[in-house]
């Protein structure tokens, strides 16, 4: 008779060899669930919007709620993918080297593209 690799606590707690599995699956899902309200907030107030000269796209993203919103936006649209290519980077890449290579760039420019649509919200919102 075989035993289990794990142990039974390991088995309860649904934690893999990395300790990590069900919070990466986890977060992934609230993320997609806060998408959902928010790309819904952001198409209707893009179709607001729709038409309106750079001032008045200004004045939108101004607005303290918008500017809030739009961040939340940025920072889980990023999340989101940062999440979701990272499983797909695990599945599909075998070499480990490769796999960890690709897997810090791509962590690297969600960072990076996050940041960048967050500072360009702010700088929008605050008027620089």
């Amino acid at each position: 008779m075989s035993r289990p690799l794990r142990s039974s606590l390991g088995r309860v707690r649904g934690l893999g060899s990395a300790k990590e599995g069900v919070s990466h699956w986890w977060v992934q899902r609230m993320t997609a669930l806060a998408l959902i309200p928010l790309a819904l907030w952001f198409v209707a107030g893009i179709i607001s919007v729709a038409g309106a000269d750079y001032a008045a796209m200004r004045a939108w993203v101004g607005h303290p709620v918008t500017a809030t919103l739009l961040v939340a936006l940025m920072v889980a649209v990023f999340w989101h993918a940062k999440l979701g290519l990272q499983v797909v980077l695990e599945d599909y890449l075998h070499h480990e080297g490769q796999r960890m290579v690709a897997i810090v760039v791509m962590q690297g420019l969600m960072i990076l593209l996050g940041i960048a649509s967050v500072v360009s919200v702010l700088k929008l919102a605050f008027g620089g």
